[in-house]
This record gives structure tokens, C-alpha cells and sequence, in this order.
């Protein structure tokens, strides 16, 4: 029976610590598929749901990036100039959650400061993926580890405003 229970908990492990690269780029992946859904939809309900959703799921995210995953990599990988470009990146994408927290649809720019924030996540995608996870994964860095550290604090962040249903 200690076999199963050894097996049974290395299973729930597994999907429950996806490496910490696997869990950013799902991340990507759902907010670029939520600015796509916003791409041509009119109905202010359903876009000020939407930008609502992506302003929660990049908020979460970039905590944890800050927190968790690069000052890892900042330390594993040697690489300031890129580490900081990052953390610009961050601090641009916040400033405009900040303003679509305070608009509604239909107010001025609403809907450029969506396309903006949609363009800018993807040049930070694009440089994170592209660049930044290529040298984490070649560094010497615990990559399971760091995933289930920030899978864990993704759960606490999602927690308290009870938004985030996909916590995992």
C-alpha cells in the first residue's frame, strides 16, 4: 500500500508543479487568447469583463514574475541590461491596468488603452520567451522548484479577491 501512496502523491505532485517556464508561457497564453477575444466586440458588459479578467490574470502574473521568478534569473543568468528592460516593461503594463481599473468602455481611449496594453504584453512575451526563459533554461536553475513556489503564491494572490478560477 505504501506504493500506491508513494505513486498516488507523485502523480498529484506533477501536474500540481508544472516548471516555472511551463506555468508563465500557459499564462501568456490565456491573456493573448482574452486580447483576441476583446479584438471586434462591442457590447461594453462583456469588454469591461473581459479587460477586467486581463488586468487580474497580468496583475498576478507580473507579481509573480517580480517576486519569484526573476530575481532567480536575474541571478542565474548575468543579464541586468535584459532583467531590466523586464522590470520597465512591468512597470509600463501597470500604469495602464491602473487607468483601465479607473475607465469603463466607452470612455476615452478605453479601448487604445487595451490595444496598447495588448501590444505591449506581447513585445514582453515575445522578449521573455524568445530570450530570457532560453538563458533560465540553460542556467542552473531548479526550474520544478521555482514552478511550485510560484504556483503556490499564485493560489494565495487568487484567493483573497476570489478571481483567478484556474488558480493552477
Amino acid at each position: 500500500m505504501a506504493a500506491k501512496s508513494t505513486s498516488a502523491s507523485s502523480a498529484k505532485k506533477s501536474p500540481a508543479a508544472p516548471d516555472a517556464i511551463a506555468l508563465l508561457m500557459a499564462d501568456h497564453k490565456l491573456v493573448k487568447s482574452l486580447f483576441k477575444k476583446f479584438e471586434g466586440m462591442d457590447d461594453g458588459k462583456e469588454k469591461a469583463a473581459i479587460v477586467n479578467t486581463i488586468c487580474d490574470e497580468l496583475s498576478v502574473h507580473a507579481q509573480l514574475e517580480e517576486e519569484i521568478f526573476y530575481p532567480a534569473v536575474r541571478e542565474a543568468i548575468e543579464d541586468d541590461d535584459l532583467m531590466d528592460e523586464a522590470d520597465i516593461e512591468h512597470a509600463c503594463a501597470k500604469d495602464l491596468i491602473a487607468q483601465l481599473r479607473d475607465l469603463e468602455p466607452g470612455d476615452d481611449h478605453y479601448d487604445a488603452r487595451v490595444t496598447v496594453l495588448g501590444e505591449q504584453i506581447n513585445h514582453h512575451v515575445e522578449e521573455e520567451e524568445g530570450n530570457m526563459f532560453k538563458q533560465a533554461r540553460k542556467a542552473d536553475l531548479d526550474l520544478k522548484a521555482l514552478g511550485a513556489e510560484m504556483q503556490a503564491r499564485k493560489a494565495e494572490l487568487a484567493e483573497p479577491q476570489g478571481r483567478l478560477s484556474r488558480a493552477a
